[in-house]
Parts: C-alpha cells; structure tokens; sequence
C-alpha cells in the first residue's frame, strides 16, 4: 500500500490535498463536474482547508439538486452542456463560450430555465437583432449554441419541450428571405477591388493577400495560417491542413490569443489547385518580403514560417484585414463616384463585405463554371453538400434568368 503523503507536522494528507514547501500553504485540487477544469482552494490551515472542502462538495450537490429541480438560470444549463462537448475542437469551443459569454450571459442567460417560453427566446432574438445590431447569420451562431442547451435540459426533463424550436425559422421569416445571407460580389466589383489596391501605392501590398482569398476560396484562417512549406509549386498545389485562430483562450480575460488547430470540419483538410494568378501571388509576396527585409517570425503552437505577416512581422488578425477591406472600399467608392461623374456614367459602387465574402465570391465564380457539385464540395471543404448547393441554387438561378434574357433577345420567338 503507498504510504499516505504528510504535511510539516506529520498529519496525513487526503487525496486531492497538498502542502507548498516554500511557505507552508494548503491546496486542495480537484475537477469541476460541470467545466471540467482543474480547480484550487487555498488554506493556511489544514482544518480551515476541509471545512472549505467540504462547503465545495455541498455546493456541487446543491447545484445538481438545483438543476433537477428546474430552479437553475439557463447559465447553469449552459455551463453542464458545454462541459459535455468534449469531442468539439479547441476552436470552436472557443467561439461558442465567447459567442454565449458575449451575447447571453449577462441578460438572458440569468432568466430561470422552466420559465422561459418560445415568445422568451423569440423577443430575445430580436432585440439582438434591433437593439444590438448583431447580423442575422450571427444571430444563427447564438441559436446553435442556444438550441442544443435547451434541449439538454428537454431531454434531463428538466423542461417539457425546447423553447427555441422554430424561433429562427420565425425571425428569417420577419426579416425576409434573403435578409442576412452573403451575397457574392459581381464580376464587375471584383475587379474594381482588385484593380483599385493593385493601382494603389497606399493598398497595394494587399493585393498578394486578396487575390490568394479571391483565388483558392479558403477560409481567412486556413490563409493567414498558411506557411511556406504548405505550398507545391511543382505541382501547382496548396495543402489546407490546419487554421488559425484569434479568441480569447482564458476565462478571467477577453484578451484574444492565436493558436493553431486543425480546420473547422474533416472535409476541411484538403488540397486546394493554385491557379496562375495565385501562384504569381505567392512568388510576388516572397519577393517583397525579400526586398523589404519583412517577414513572418511568429511561432504559435510550435508552428512558423507563416506566408503573410503583418508590418510588425506577426499574424494578421481578421478583423483588422475586416477593417482593412472597409478603408479600401470607401476610399474606393468616394473616388468612383467623382470619377464617374466626371465621365458622365452610373459609378460601380462595391458594398460593404468581409474576408467571408470573398470566400463566397469565389464559390459563386467556380459554381458558374462548374456542374459537378461534389468537386466544388471538395474545393470549399464543405462539410455538408447542403451549403454548397445553397450557393449553387442561387448562381443557377441568376443564369436561368439570364438565359431566359438571351432567349427573348436573340430569338425574337414574339
């Protein structure tokens, strides 16, 4: 049998129990059943250590004793479900903490689980819809973090039946059909973008950057987590094999932090055919980085040799290439609208959108010139074949509409 480990004055320690040697302080260890976090409790004194100890047991069966009852606020039927997840990927663990912390914790998430009501949930949705501004398609992330806590709690029985059923169906129905969908950018914006930073002494170190996004339809975190060694230029290939990320990692601060993960979805592992003007990319920032003395030295789990590094030689964060794009875009838009005044012609004007757009824009491109589905799949690394015929609907009936269009033109058949 082990011997029973001792603290300084030669009383036998507990599991879970130890002494600091350097100033004599108590420690209590153990795993929260709802986070699964390793916790502490700290006590000069051994007593005064399992009484604490003893207070934490109570407090845990209070609270499982609490939740049967149905008295627990939803944060609490939150917290047990995520503690539960633990097949999801540090990534998105991290997005649905931050996405429930951020948007219900402090307000909704404090409401009693048996008293909320579908009219609950639905008013609740939107008024982050009115009230904070929030976009429908996040809004759709609230909902899946939302949903399946609810419905833990159905199936605990806890409660009857789960309060957010049909609730989004509901408000994508107030908000219209297409409202909060992506909407690619045309043919003719894409190149005013493209031309604009390409031409521009101010913007024009993007353009490697935009035209690897515009031109592989990879996620912004499969791009500025690509490196060096993931390229084949033999064989004209880019292997998409992990993702990087920017949210916050701890509990006691929002602070955001990088780190490296495999992409969102298996099918996200793939391998992605560079196309000419890409591979021209690729060559153009390696040589700028060569001329300039500038390039990526940041190491984030292990991993560097990043392609695309920032002014300070580091990762770029998303949102500022978010901002990056909304700068280009009005300086772009208010030029365009003198020029084409001036040249007596309707300006072509290029909407708000985000990293995610261009990846959409490129879906849009490559379905417009591809019937096969399960290849264009395979590219975007859908993981579901229903996201990739979402998009390809749409471009199919943008070119029914103008088929039918050069049908009336051409044929003259009235």
């Amino acid at each position: 049998m082990a011997q029973a480990r001792k603290d300084s004055k030669g009383r036998a320690l507990r599991k879970g129990e130890t002494q600091r040697k350097y100033d004599l302080m108590y420690i209590y260890t153990y795993t929260d059943p709802f986070t699964h976090k390793r916790k502490y409790v700290y006590s000069k004194d051994l007593i005064e250590l399992r009484k604490k100890e003893k207070e934490l047991l109570k407090d845990q069966l209070d609270g499982l004793d609490v939740y049967a009852a149905g008295n627990s606020d939803l944060n609490f039927v939150f917290d047990r479900y995520i503690s539960t997840k633990t097949e999801l990927r540090s990534t998105t663990y991290s997005n649905y903490t931050y996405t429930y912390d951020h948007y219900v914790r402090e307000t909704f998430g404090k409401k009693l689980i048996v008293d909320i009501k579908y009219s609950d949930v639905l008013h609740f949705y939107l008024y982050l819809l009115r009230e904070k501004g929030i976009q429908v398609n996040t809004l759709d992330t609230v909902h899946s973090v939302l949903h399946p806590t609810f419905q833990m709690a159905v199936r605990d029985n806890i409660i009857r039946i789960n309060p957010s059923d049909g609730v989004m169906a509901q408000v994508k129905k107030k908000q219209g059909k297409r409202h909060g969908v992506r909407h690619a950018l045309t043919i003719e914006q894409q190149r005013a973008f493209m031309n604009y930073i390409s031409e521009n002494p101010a913007y024009c170190r993007w353009t490697p950057l935009f035209t690897v996004l515009l031109g592989t339809g990879c996620r912004i975190g499969e791009i500025i987590g690509l490196r060096w060694q993931d390229l084949d230029y033999e064989n004209r290939m880019i292997s998409i094999n992990h993702s990087v990320t920017y949210y916050p990692r701890r509990e006691d601060t929002y602070k955001c932090e990088f780190e490296v993960s495999l992409p969102k979805t298996e099918a996200g592992i793939r391998n992605v055919p560079m196309m000419d003007e890409v591979y021209n990319a690729f060559k153009e920032e390696a040589a700028r980085q060569k001329e300039d003395g500038i390039c990526n030295k940041m190491e984030v789990n292990g991993m560097s040799g990043f392609i695309f590094a920032n002014r300070f030689g580091s990762l770029h964060n998303p949102q500022a290439i978010n901002r990056a794009i909304r700068r280009i875009s009005e300086n772009y838009n208010a030029e365009e609208i003198l020029r084409a005044k001036r040249e007596e012609r309707p300006p072509v004007i290029i909407p708000h959108f985000s990293c995610h757009h261009l990846r959409h824009t490129f879906c849009t491109r490559f379905c417009e010139n591809e019937t096969n589905v399960k290849i264009i799949q395979a590219v975007m690394g859908h993981a579901n074949i229903e996201t990739t015929l979402d998009i390809y609907a749409e471009v199919t009936d943008m070119k029914k509409t103008e088929a039918f269009e050069n049908l009336s033109r051409n044929l003259h058949i009235f």
